[in-house]
């Protein structure tokens, strides 16, 4: 398996997750989740278009870097949002609990917009 088919393909796994976690009411790891796979979408696409390594994890900039902006570079920056602060308490103010904070509707809206972005990916590296 190529590389950028190895990212796509768990980057699908992921969003998989994210769904099955929000269905169960783990909305913060849910909205995580939708973050990482977003993340390891436009990646696939970055190693797709030849690039050696990708260290970055703001969705956004990778994003610019690959000249996919507008929508998508909006997308990035709620889901960027996601990366610290759904996963430690000491993220958020007065030690507040990131699974009692994050809503039904936050890990709906992350998970669509990563839903979005897979489907650039797919629409892209895809044979």
């Amino acid at each position: 398996m190529k590389r950028h088919e190895a990212w796509l393909k768990q980057a699908h796994s992921e969003l998989r997750f994210g769904k099955l976690a929000a269905d169960n009411q783990f909305y913060a790891q849910a909205c995580f989740i939708a973050q990482q796979a977003a993340e390891m979408a436009l990646k696939a696409i970055a190693f797709y278009r030849r690039a050696e390594l990708v260290k970055a994890h703001s969705i956004k900039n990778i994003a610019q870097a690959l000249g996919i902006n507008g929508k998508i570079e909006g997308y990035g920056r709620k889901l960027d949002m996601y990366y610290t602060s759904t996963r430690y308490p000491d993220a958020l103010p007065d030690n507040i609990v990131p699974a009692e904070f994050f809503t039904l509707e936050q890990a709906g809206e992350a998970l669509q917009m990563a839903e979005e972005i897979l489907k650039i990916a797919d629409d892209e590296v895809q044979p």
